[in-house]
């Protein structure tokens, strides 16, 4: 078992990301009464995806020097996309925070970084059994 795996990478990265997740969230129910504060959201699924890139089938061909590598990038490189959130009803200041899903979203990403933390946990778990038996 390689000592720098790509599950121990992507857990860490999936940890800290779904950490700005939670800031972000927080901060959006902290400004639900701010006059034009619009909900911001963070995804990085899809840029954690295409780092793992498992089957190799998300990587570009780079067959001629004239390609550019611009496949899955691996961790280093990982950033998640902040954006605007242009749903929602904008109330008459023009807020769009809705306490109830932010509320909602913060405690289905709690959950996720649970999950995160136990897998994380059973993987170190794992290679410390690894490193003793050998």
């Amino acid at each position: 078992m390689d000592i720098e795996d790509k599950t121990l990478k992507a857990l860490a990265t999936s940890l800290n990301f779904r950490q700005m997740r939670q800031d972000l969230l927080s901060a959006n129910v902290a400004n639900a009464e701010t006059p034009g504060y619009k909900t911001k959201r963070l995804e990085f699924e899809a840029a954690l995806s295409r780092a793992l890139d498992v089957d190799g089938e998300q990587s570009m061909k780079t067959e001629d020097d004239r390609h550019y590598d611009v496949g899955g990038g691996g961790f280093d490189a990982l950033e998640p996309e902040v954006y605007d959130d242009p749903n929602g009803i904008v109330t008459e200041n023009g807020n769009n925070v809705n306490v109830d899903q932010e509320l909602a979203l913060m405690a289905e990403n709690k959950i996720l970084y649970d999950a995160s933390i136990q897998l994380l946990n059973k993987r170190l778990a794992l290679k410390k059994y690894i490193v003793g038996a050998e």
